[in-house]
């Protein structure tokens, strides 16, 4: 398990790294992008938050725990997120689509978090959101033939990749600290938030996961794997992580 500082080195390192080449001319076609534009124009909205409720809630957590650098690593980890969205962006200007200013999911999520000041359910929430983006944007870079959106979505991948191992971390560390009693009723409550909010992003994007080759059966399967990979092992055991492997692909 990483500690904070070194949460916050990997950020920092990864900030100076540039996996996209944007003198990529983007080869996007006019089916493949009646096919994906409305999900590309919401993610990138979503991915656009400032994070200013996540930060007070990890700024209360952070002296809660006498971990002020715990704050740090978590802005670090929100502009990351921005920087996704500052990509999608510029990849829309480049194609000559215009960028969205509101959606529907982005303000039922935005109305809910507004409210949240538990860092557990942050965790929880952010943990889903981002499990969720691994076959968002592998379903993405499968929709195209466009190098330049492939080579978005795998960058972004590879970050997506170490967000979730980030959060797991800390959702194992809160969920620790809890009771017997109090770990008891947590378990079904995980796996319920976990599996309702996976099928609202079904529900908003089934038109660009099928384009990705992701039928809803097979949607499903790959979230349950998740669930059983990331909140499963925290019910279960304590976890001893290691580099995160980035699966980019459908095997």
């Amino acid at each position: 398990m990483k500690t904070t500082n070194e949460w916050i080195e990997h950020f920092r390192k990864n900030a100076l790294q540039i996996r996209v080449n944007w003198n990529t001319k983007p080869t996007i076609n006019r089916k493949e992008l009646r096919r994906v534009l409305p999900s590309l124009q919401a993610w990138q909205l979503g991915e656009t938050s400032e994070g200013k409720h996540l930060i007070a809630a990890s700024e209360k957590y952070a002296f809660k725990i006498s971990d002020p650098q715990y704050l740090t690593a978590v802005k670090l980890f929100i502009k990351e997120e921005q920087k996704h969205g500052n990509n999608l962006g510029k990849y829309l200007d480049k194609i000559g689509e215009p960028r969205i200013k509101q959606n529907w999911g982005d303000t039922l999520f935005r109305k809910v978090r507004y409210f949240n000041t538990n860092m557990e359910l942050w965790t929880l929430a952010v943990l889903v959101v981002e499990s969720t983006a691994q076959l968002f944007y592998q379903s993405l870079k499968n929709a195209t033939s466009c190098m330049l959106l492939k080579e978005i979505c795998k960058d972004i991948l590879i970050d997506e990749a170490y967000h979730i191992h980030f959060q797991t971390e800390r959702l194992t560390i809160l969920y620790e600290n809890k009771s017997p009693f109090s770990k008891r009723w947590r378990q079904p409550a995980y796996k319920l938030f976990f599996f309702l909010v996976s099928q609202l992003v079904w529900f908003a994007h089934s038109r660009l996961f099928k384009a990705g080759g992701l039928s809803y059966h097979r949607y499903n399967f790959k979230m349950t794997y998740k669930y059983n990979k990331t909140i499963k092992a925290i019910i279960n055991t304590p976890i001893s992580w290691q580099t995160p492997q980035i699966d980019l692909s459908y095997k």
